[in-house]
């Protein structure tokens, strides 16, 4: 059985998805576009609504609360290309308060080329804000885009101190 928490935060409401102390989805959006995305393995469990998710709603708070390195704590998976599990881990190592080109991201996921699917892969990357693609802008140092809107990105990289 998978864990579905709605979860306030300062600037809007967190939909979150988990399976034990795993979090499979995250975003500002509804739980159908989240559960929707998730691996068929995982949505054949079936959903509980619960308050909270032990430890990963805590770490959340923490970080709403000024502990700007709590994400790390939580552990996630998501399906997705090698490239993508790749691009993914490169995105949780840029630092709160931080950000990276897309150009950079591709680089060091191991293909300089491939900004495109560097990308792709922050757009497909279904636990935002905890996978933090909202710290990935564009070679100009404009914001670029976000799957929940520019007003969060920005939101979340004032939060952290990057803008």
């Amino acid at each position: 059985m998978l864990l579905t928490s709605i979860m306030k935060t300062p600037i809007g409401t967190l939909t979150l998805v988990a399976h034990e102390h795993i979090l499979l989805a995250a975003g500002f959006g509804p739980l159908g576009d989240l559960t929707a995305r998730l691996d068929s393995t995982d949505y054949e469990r079936g959903f509980t609504a619960v308050k909270t998710l032990p430890i990963i709603s805590d770490l959340i708070s923490d970080y709403f609360d000024g502990d700007l390195t709590a994400f790390n704590g939580i552990q996630v998976r998501q399906p997705g290309a090698e490239f993508s599990q790749v691009v993914w881990k490169v995105m949780r190592k840029i630092p709160a308060g931080k950000t990276m080109s897309y150009a950079d991201l591709a680089a060091r996921a191991g293909s300089p080329a491939a900004v495109r699917a560097a990308g792709s892969a922050c757009a497909r990357n279904l636990i935002a804000p905890i996978i933090p693609c909202h710290r990935v802008v564009k070679s100009g140092g404009a914001l670029g885009n976000y799957a929940y809107g520019l007003s969060f990105k920005e939101e979340l990289l004032r939060h952290e101190g990057a803008l």
